[in-house]
């Protein structure tokens, strides 16, 4: 009986899947708090992508993306697509990158779901301990 219990609670911790990142997200300045932006994460081919939606600040509604490079210059920052190749990597989505608009640097990038509504993203240059992180919140 024992071992039909053990059974039993393995088949159902192992179909437990994760929640899903993808969906409209809350971005939020990591040193105010104030609410910036709804950013659409996505998968695609097997990567999660993350596309700015609108943005929630009056002064920045119709801004370009001045201070992007390439393909992105002067691009209407609602639209961009900011999160890019991320690979799902034991429960985080890694290997990937993240554009800041404002300063138009790219980061390498993590992101982990701490909670159902509540993102941990991580943007970088080369190791994780020099960066910053943000907390996003699920619409």
């Amino acid at each position: 009986m024992l071992h039909f219990l053990y059974l039993i609670t393995y088949v159902f911790l192992n179909t437990i899947q994760p929640s899903s990142v993808e969906g409209i997200w809350i971005t939020q300045d990591d040193e105010t708090g104030q609410k910036k932006s709804e950013v659409l994460l996505y998968q695609e081919n097997g990567k999660l992508y993350g596309k700015i939606l609108k943005l929630l600040l009056p002064g920045d509604q119709g801004k370009l993306c001045g201070e992007c490079k390439g393909e992105n210059k002067n691009k209407p920052i609602e639209g961009l697509i900011i999160v890019n190749d991320l690979v799902l990597e034991d429960g985080s989505w890694e290997e990937g990158t993240i554009l800041d608009p404002k300063s138009g640097k790219v980061y390498d990038c993590y992101l982990t779901l701490e909670a159902e509504d509540k993102l941990k993203v991580r943007g970088f240059l080369g190791f994780s301990i020099l960066g910053r992180t943000q907390n996003w919140i699920r619409k």
